[in-house]
């Protein structure tokens, strides 16, 4: 029998809530990691405690920034975290390019 394919769900980032793709490229301690971003900007990205210990972040994931208001070329928020199925459906349909 023929398994079928499931269609996969991916939350793009909406530039009218100031969101951003960004890569974690390193981690900080202390719920805090340096976050490489679209706008080609590193910030520092910290992880808010409602993903604190439901989502485990770690050096190389994508994710999704929003960077502060005030501080905003230097500090962000991460709010989504990428699985690995859909960054690759991410770099198929070009929303990567940039970033890898």
């Amino acid at each position: 029998m023929q398994q079928q394919e499931q269609p996969i769900r991916v939350r793009i980032p909406k530039p009218e809530e100031n969101e951003i793709l960004g890569i974690v490229e390193q981690m900080l301690g202390a719920s805090r990691v340096r976050v490489r971003c679209m706008d080609g900007k590193t910030r520092l990205g910290r992880i808010p405690g409602k993903l604190k210990k439901r989502i485990w972040i770690r050096e190389g994931d994508v994710v999704i920034v929003v960077p502060w208001e005030v501080q905003g070329d230097e500090k962000c928020d991460i709010v989504w975290r990428y699985t690995k199925t859909q960054v690759e459906w991410l770099t198929k349909h070009g929303y990567l390019n940039q970033l890898l």
